[in-house]
């Protein structure tokens, strides 16, 4: 797998182990230590989740001034843990540190691949996200987790793997903190493609201002490309969960990210000229 996916993507017999870490924001940690903690493992959760796998196991490193100072995120941390059925089997402590710090592993396998380089020309590009949740103040994240049934936050983060073994998509990439639009952006930059969005078709909840929406960072959401005859299947699956998702663009071949709206357009990436991240894979010399 090229550099840059959700998850490193190692072979192993009939599929692949899934391998991901995520680092937190000091101030994001200082100021909700316990939703910090929940997240090491929601996010991780839902990298293995973007590459079609099933989440396996996690490990920590928490850095605190003092006992009190890492309870709380290894409370957060104990509670997702119960919440997803996914065990912390290890990590490393250090409660004497000046700032709080916090950044978590895990291990996942899929048996077929979701990936970020796998979007082609032509097809749509669905987003699906829970709406069934609220802002976590002061952050633009969105959080439909923490007082959802465990059950559901299982079975919810089963439709991955489940789409990507029905053969529904191949490209897949979980959004994240570049919001709708920046995740976009990166999904393209990786497959070598351009998009086409529309703003108004993304799902959003009511009552939620369009420009603060479109770079929220929800606790459930995905952004997935498929063939359009497949989009109303892959769609489907969403919904019967009670999951928002809607087709809110379509891939092309110019490199350019293009938001569309009534009849105004505006061209926000050209990887021609810049690259975003620098993940795209080379192009082969004919």
């Amino acid at each position: 797998m090229p550099v840059g996916d959700d998850c490193a993507a190692i072979p192993d017999g009939d599929g692949y182990l899934l391998l991901a870490i995520e680092g937190f924001m000091n101030a994001f940690v200082a100021g909700d230590p316990w939703f910090a903690g929940w997240c090491g493992v929601m996010v991780n959760a839902s990298d293995i989740a973007a590459m079609g796998g099933r989440p396996m196991a996690v490990v920590d490193a928490v850095w605190a001034d003092g006992e009190a100072g890492a309870k709380p995120v290894l409370d957060g941390m104990a509670a997702a843990s119960a919440a997803f059925g996914i065990p912390v089997v290890g990590g490393h402590t250090n409660i004497r540190h000046a700032q709080s710090q916090l950044s978590v592993a895990i291990l996942g396998r899929a048996k077929r691949l979701l990936t970020s380089f796998d979007a082609q020309p032509g097809q749509t590009l669905i987003a699906a996200i829970d709406l069934r949740g609220r802002y976590r103040e002061p952050f633009s994240n969105w959080e439909a987790a923490t007082d959802a049934p465990p059950a559901r936050l299982r079975g919810d983060l089963e439709l991955l793997p489940e789409i990507a073994e029905a053969g529904l998509s191949r490209a897949a990439k979980d959004i994240s903190q570049g919001g709708v639009i920046g995740t976009a952006a990166m999904l393209a930059e990786c497959s070598r493609v351009g998009l086409r969005l529309d703003p108004d078709a993304v799902p959003r909840p009511g009552g939620v201002d369009l420009a603060r929406w479109l770079l929220t960072f929800p606790s459930f959401g995905y952004l997935l490309a498929a063939d359009p005859g497949d989009t109303p299947a892959l769609i489907a699956r969403f919904t019967a969960r009670g999951i928002s998702a809607a087709a809110i663009g379509t891939v092309t071949a110019n490199r350019q990210v293009i938001i569309a709206r009534k009849n105004e357009q505006e061209t926000i990436w050209d990887f021609a000229r810049q690259p975003l991240l620098g993940c795209a894979v080379p192009e082969v010399a004919a």
